[in-house]
């Protein structure tokens, strides 16, 4: 293998990985400030309000974009082992 084709090997790796956590992210991190706002605004500070409102967002949003998900995964799989002649040594 040369070492162009282990840096774009390694690259699209990153940039997958990146799209499928980028939006599962995102919806913490929104959902986290607005409980955190409301935390603020309400003078509590219980950490079980921060932490299921959180995880009940990124599992909605998981399953919301499941199919996406799916069809990225399996597009990255399918190109990865479409090109496996040219990782052998």
């Amino acid at each position: 293998m040369s070492q162009d084709l282990v840096l774009k090997l390694a690259s699209d790796a990153l940039e997958t990985t990146l799209m499928i956590a980028g939006p599962l992210l995102l919806v913490s991190l929104v959902v986290g400030l607005l409980v955190s706002v409301v935390q603020v605004i309400t003078s509590i500070h219980d950490m079980t309000m921060s932490f299921v409102p959180r995880m009940i967002a990124v599992f909605l949003a998981f399953l919301l974009l499941l199919p996406w998900t799916m069809r990225v995964l399996i597009g990255y799989s399918v190109e990865l082992l479409g090109h496996l002649e040219r990782f052998a040594l």
